[in-house]
């Protein structure tokens, strides 16, 4: 506090690391067995290493065209999940032919799905000691078994792995309290969303709401990330692609309101802090992963500060050597649906642990095409590593094999619980700021 009674905001040294994901160049003429192909090339060596520290180098790894009968061996592949209620092509088609579609439905799971593990030319049916309502397309994993000439065609599983979770760089010494706050799911522009909790966090972290002793506490906010849906769903009009453009020259676009309101919150928030804005599912830009940042035209207001940093999702970054990594929770909430998994933090630490950020994109989660990469591979562990847009808070301290320590993280919807999350990066202490309309 200075001789005038005012706090002044620390500060940190911040680095964006998120340069892969952003689309230099655009090519979608591709086919997607590119980044399948890439993925179980990059991952296979760490899985072979894997599996040999797990069940010896004894027992040979073989390729699915060099599986013998009744040979007890190692594959190393990517799962493919066969789902008879999976959503197709069809669905669409049958809405244009007013045939009964597909029902919406919050899970997309059947007893009768199927793994199958694939490699770079063949593919076979996985039985024995494997969960397909556990499991999810997209991941690469090792599994010991034989294919039985009682049996043929069906590799029988007797355990799975994964690789082990990327190595972590140690954790920085920080001497005193720095936070970061996270917030998703501000859903402006729907009409049953209440704006004064969010005017109410706004003042809080700007110091202009609370005692004495919150001013202080929000001063060592050095960063607030906004992790995406911004923007309610109901500024979406899908109607407006098959509408006559003579139709629609009157009509103001959801969208324009909303990004007056948002523009409005940002032009505080960048006033005194700095912001971090992350596209989500509802936002306008990109759809597939990763979604490109939102332009800076979209916020006359807010863009005049430096302090406004437009960036991809997911969102890779370092503050005072702290690593933080995460999504506006599209990846996650994709595995909810196609797998009986339903706790946020259950399904955030599973991608951890098999090594992937969004394993079901391209297949059930939207990817761009790539050639020779996948970008949302784990090559690093995180210190900080979230999902946004989760139905409620939730952290857990995850400890690694080879001492890597990860804070778990699930952000929540702000417009259905008033709720953000605040993290301590001197020593990971993270808890959630409840806003109510009368008290903090």
């Amino acid at each position: 506090m200075d001789s005038q009674g005012r706090f002044t905001r620390y500060e940190a040294k911040f680095v964006n690391n998120s340069e892969r994901f952003l689309l230099k160049v655009k090519q979608y003429k591709r086919q997607y067995a590119h980044i399948y192909a890439s993925r179980l090339w990059t991952m296979r060596a760490n899985l072979l290493e894997a599996a040999n520290s797990r069940w010896g180098k004894s027992i040979k790894c073989r390729k699915l065209s060099e599986l013998l009968t009744d040979e007890r061996c190692v594959l190393i592949g990517t799962l493919f999940k066969h789902m008879t209620l999976k959503p197709s092509i069809l669905k669409e088609i049958g809405e244009e032919h007013n045939l009964i579609p597909q029902p919406v439905r919050d899970k997309y799971i059947d007893e009768t799905d199927q793994l199958i593990l694939e490699d770079e030319l063949q593919r076979i049916v996985l039985t024995g000691n494997v969960d397909a309502q556990v499991e999810v397309t997209g991941v690469v994993v090792a599994v010991l078994g034989q294919e039985q000439s009682s049996n043929p065609g069906r590799f029988n599983v007797e355990e799975m792995i994964s690789q082990a979770v990327a190595p972590q760089l140690d954790y920085p010494v920080i001497d005193k309290d720095k936070y970061i706050v996270f917030l998703s799911g501000l859903s402006i522009g729907n009409s049953s969303t209440n704006m004064l909790q969010l005017q109410l966090l706004v003042d809080l972290i700007t110091g202009q709401l609370g005692d004495e002793h919150s001013q202080e506490q929000m001063a060592k906010v050095v960063r607030v990330v906004i992790a995406g849906n911004s923007l309610s769903h109901l500024t979406k009009d899908k109607e407006q692609a098959n509408r006559a453009k003579y139709l629609s020259k009157k009509i103001t676009p959801g969208t324009k309101d909303a990004l007056m309101q948002l523009d409005d919150v940002l032009l505080q928030l960048c006033s005194c802090v700095e912001v971090d804005l992350m596209p989500g599912e509802f936002d306008p830009t990109t759809f597939m992963m990763p979604q490109q940042p939102l332009h800076h035209c979209m916020f006359p207001q807010a863009s005049q500060f430096e302090s406004l940093h437009c960036v991809t999702n997911p969102f890779d970054f370092s503050i005072d050597g702290v690593n933080v990594l995460g999504s506006s929770g599209q990846p996650v909430h994709d595995i909810c649906k196609f797998s009986k998994l339903d706790d946020y933090l259950t399904i955030l630490e599973k991608t951890l642990t098999v090594g992937h950020m969004a394993p079901t994109a391209p297949d059930t989660l939207g990817c761009y095409p790539y050639a020779d990469k996948d970008p949302m591979l784990l090559s690093h562990c995180p210190h900080i590593f979230f999902t946004a847009n989760a139905p409620r808070f939730g952290k857990k301290i995850y400890k690694g094999a080879n001492k890597q320590t990860v804070l778990l993280l699930t952000i929540p919807k702000f417009s259905e619980t008033f709720t953000c999350a605040i993290v301590n990066l001197r020593n990971l202490d993270c808890y959630p700021i409840v806003i109510s309309g009368t008290c903090v």
